[in-house]
């Protein structure tokens, strides 16, 4: 399949962060083909999730790839990671071109409808070491992702994050703000996202 490198990048000015925005790291067609393969492919899973000391079940499916001996913990899940396949392996190559970072792990998360969401939080586990870098690849329907600092109260973003983009965060950007993917009542489609990232 032929590289598309994307020819915008949009970058926001963000106080401790570095945020890139790259809406067409896929065309459309090459975008709904790996949508597909993931959405059928994947062995997702829903795991129980403690919060505020009870369990639940997360409002998303989530599968993990990536080198062997390399777990992920989080929220109190520990995730094991299935070993890459070609199609992960393909979209990994991609998103290093663009990075320039060699990532050991995916956290995959499959949103089925407005219903499935990601709360508040910050991609700072401590096995991804400092100012890790996050890279966020979306497929399917377009979800906004809010952006907030932590002590800044004025400091906020919006993204629409589009079928077949890459957000690249960097940086301190995990140290100073968090994220999230909010629930919604509007009918919405699913929508897959891959977060790259170096397990240290």
């Amino acid at each position: 399949m032929k590289s598309l490198f994307p020819s915008e990048k949009i970058s926001f000015n963000l106080p401790n962060a570095s945020v890139d925005y790259y809406p067409k790291l896929f065309d459309e067609v090459k975008a709904n083909l790996l949508f597909e393969k993931l959405y059928s492919e994947i062995p997702w899973q829903q795991d129980n999730i403690t919060v505020f000391g009870k369990n639940h079940l997360q409002p998303r499916l989530t599968a993990l790839f990536g080198n062997e001996g390399k777990p992920y913990s989080y929220s109190n899940i520990v995730m094991q990671p299935n070993a890459w396949n070609v199609i992960l392996t393909h979209i990994k190559d991609e998103v290093e071109t663009i990075c320039q970072e060699k990532f050991t792990t995916v956290l995959l998360n499959l949103y089925r409808d407005g219903k499935d969401s990601n709360g508040w939080h910050a991609d700072n586990e401590k096995e991804l070491g400092r100012n890790p870098t996050i890279a966020s690849v979306s497929f399917g329907a377009e979800r906004p992702f809010h952006l907030q600092h932590n002590s800044i109260k004025d400091a906020k973003q919006k993204i629409i994050l589009e079928h077949g983009s890459l957000l690249v965060m960097k940086g301190e950007t995990q140290h100073f703000w968090k994220h999230q993917i909010a629930k919604t009542a509007i009918p919405i489609a699913p929508r897959i996202n891959l977060t790259f990232r170096i397990i240290k």
